[in-house]
């Protein structure tokens, strides 16, 4: 058995709950322990996707050459331009946390924009409920959010046979 050490304190998501509310956008600059770059061949569509369906904002630009969005705080993705078309969606995906309530929003908003994009939501026998979305750059972006955590639930029954167990109130 490991230690359980609570470390919510230096993340942004927020404790799991039915009406927790996602936090603002962070605008600050800080040196990022994480971030994908994706290539795209069309940046401008590439960034209203982003924004639009996930979003995220433009914390910044150097056109042409890279746009720098973010959602949460460590969540940071840049949009670079591509060489040429883009490959096939990997088997690879990038997972954003996100709240309960965001789930179909980001599902009906990614599908306006590219109508079959999404699947989901599901659950998970971790305890989360998401949605997968292939972007235009056919990058698989995983959004998943964390359910109120129930003790007596099959989910932590699951959790408990490979180890790890709820803490103590």
């Amino acid at each position: 058995m490991s230690d359980y050490y609570d470390a919510f304190e230096m993340s942004p998501v927020p404790d799991p709950s039915v009406d927790a509310v996602p936090p603002e956008p962070f605008r600050g600059i800080y040196g990022m322990p994480m971030f994908v770059t994706i290539p795209t061949p069309d940046l401008a569509a590439s960034v209203d996707f982003w924004v639009r369906g996930f979003g995220f904002v433009d914390l910044f630009s150097i056109p042409g050459q890279v746009t720098h969005l973010r959602r949460w705080a460590f969540q940071d993705v840049l949009l670079v331009p591509a060489a040429g078309e883009v490959a096939s969606v990997p088997v690879v995906s990038v997972s954003f946390a996100c709240v309960l309530s965001e789930i179909d929003r980001i599902a009906e908003a990614c599908e306006a924009q590219r109508p079959g994009c999404s699947e989901g939501p599901r659950h998970t026998r971790w305890n989360t409920v998401d949605v997968e979305v292939v972007t235009p750059e056919n990058v698989r972006v995983v959004l998943t959010a964390a359910k109120p955590f129930d003790p007596a639930s099959q989910e932590a029954r699951d959790l408990e046979k490979v180890g790890i167990t709820a803490p103590k109130a």
